[in-house]
C-alpha cells in the first residue's frame, strides 16, 4: 500500500476530520434521543431551526442550500413535517412551483419545546470547556467550510 505524502497540517486536519465524523454521529444520536418525545428527529429539528433562523420564508431548495444538505432529502422531511402539521406551504411570488415553507403554530411550539430541552443539555455539555477554545474551534470549522464551499463553486464553473 502506498503511503500518502501529507504535510503535518494535513495529518492534523485528517485527524480532526475523523473526530468530527464521530462527533457528528454522536450529536445526531443524542439529538434524536433529546427530542424523540416531541415526535422529532435531529434532521427534523435541524430543518425547523433553519426555517426559524431564515430572514424570510424560503423554498425547500434554499433551506437545503443553507443547511448544506441534499434538496431531495430536505423535501422528503419537509413533506413529513407538513403531514404532521408542523409546517405549511405558502405561495411564492417569485416562483410558481417553489412554494415557501413556514412554521405553523404547532411547529413553533414544537421547536420552542425542543430548544427548551436543548439549553440545559448543551450547557452541561459545555461545562468545563473554555469559551475561547470553543470560539477557536468555531472559527476553524467555519474557515474549512468556506474553503470547501469555494472549491464547490469553482468546480461548478469548470
Amino acid at each position: 500500500m502506498l503511503k500518502s505524502q501529507r504535510t503535518p497540517a494535513g495529518d492534523a486536519l485528517t485527524n480532526l476530520m475523523l473526530d468530527l465524523f464521530r462527533l457528528n454521529s454522536q450529536l445526531l444520536t443524542a439529538g434524536d434521543r433529546l427530542v424523540a418525545r416531541l415526535g422529532l428527529t435531529s434532521a427534523r429539528w435541524q430543518i425547523l431551526g433553519a426555517i426559524v433562523h431564515a430572514e424570510r420564508p424560503q423554498p425547500v431548495a434554499w433551506l437545503a442550500r443553507d443547511l448544506g444538505a441534499n434538496r431531495q432529502n430536505v423535501q422528503r422531511i419537509v413533506n413529513d413535517l407538513h403531514a404532521e402539521g408542523l409546517v405549511a406551504f405558502e405561495a411564492n411570488p417569485h416562483h410558481r412551483r417553489a412554494q415557501l415553507v413556514v412554521l405553523t403554530d404547532k411547529g413553533k411550539r414544537t421547536f420552542g419545546a425542543a430548544m427548551n430541552l436543548q439549553a440545559p443539555w448543551v450547557n452541561g455539555l459545555a461545562e468545563g470547556l473554555a469559551v475561547k477554545d470553543l470560539q477557536t474551534v468555531h472559527r476553524v470549522v467555519t474557515a474549512l467550510r468556506n474553503k470547501l464551499e469555494s472549491n464547490d463553486e469553482a468546480d461548478e464553473e469548470v
